[in-house]
């Protein structure tokens, strides 16, 4: 059965936070890229009756981790990262803008891609998809995927950021488009839910890959 999924839209730039549950009414939850602050998303857990037993994060640009620290901290869940974001969650300070604070926090689970994860009761396969961020990672479970900041609707990542190259996120969402089902539902960083075949057929920004054999549908 596919996980029930609330998206909490939280913090300075509107980032997508996600609460994934088994089965739809689980006691335990995982929580993805804890944006906003860990009160808002301990609230959104407690309407749903359940406790946060794991951290996912994306990749570790200031937006999506604004809650880490605290959330973990308070929670007692571990936290699961990539390991080439390592950096950005041990020393936000170096890479958050001035007036925002970001605490430190170091993942118990260090994360390089093609694991499979069973949090909450959900399996989640880890996704590597570099190009907005070099170390970014994608969580698919059940005909869902949680893309951060790689591909939206109707857009994809940025990539005029340290570490980001264009053709390195074209390639990765290429490999989503490949590997899963056009049905799967898209769940991005930023914005509205889409599945992966709206996006293939009508993102301004994919109009290379829409003529690719390993993608086409």
């Amino acid at each position: 059965m596919p996980p029930a999924v609330d998206r909490l839209t939280l913090g300075p730039l509107a980032t997508n936070c996600y609460v994934a549950r088994s089965g739809g009414a689980s006691a335990e939850a995982v929580v993805i890229d804890p944006s906003g602050t860990a009160e808002e998303i301990r609230t959104a857990l407690a309407v749903v009756g359940a406790r946060c037993v794991a951290i996912l994060v994306t990749h570790g640009h200031f937006d999506h981790v604004t809650a880490l620290a605290d959330l973990a901290e308070q929670t007692r869940a571990p936290v699961h990262a990539p390991a080439a974001e390592r950096a950005l969650l041990e020393h936000p300070e170096r890479f958050t803008p001035p007036g925002i604070n970001v605490r430190p926090c170091v993942p118990e689970v260090l994360l390089e891609g093609g694991e499979r994860l069973v949090v909450a009761g959900i399996e989640l396969d880890v996704l590597s998809v570099p190009g907005h961020s070099p170390g970014h990672v994608a969580y698919s479970t059940d005909g869902n995927v949680f893309s951060g900041d790689v591909l939206f609707a109707g857009s994809v990542g940025r990539t005029d950021f340290p570490g980001g190259d264009w053709p390195t996120l074209i390639a990765s969402i290429g490999s989503l488009l490949a590997e899963l089902p056009a049905e799967t539902v898209l769940h991005p960083g930023h914005g509205p839910s889409t599945t992966l075949g709206a996006e293939l057929a009508t993102n301004p920004f994919l109009a290379e890959l829409r003529d690719a054999p390993e993608v086409a549908r």
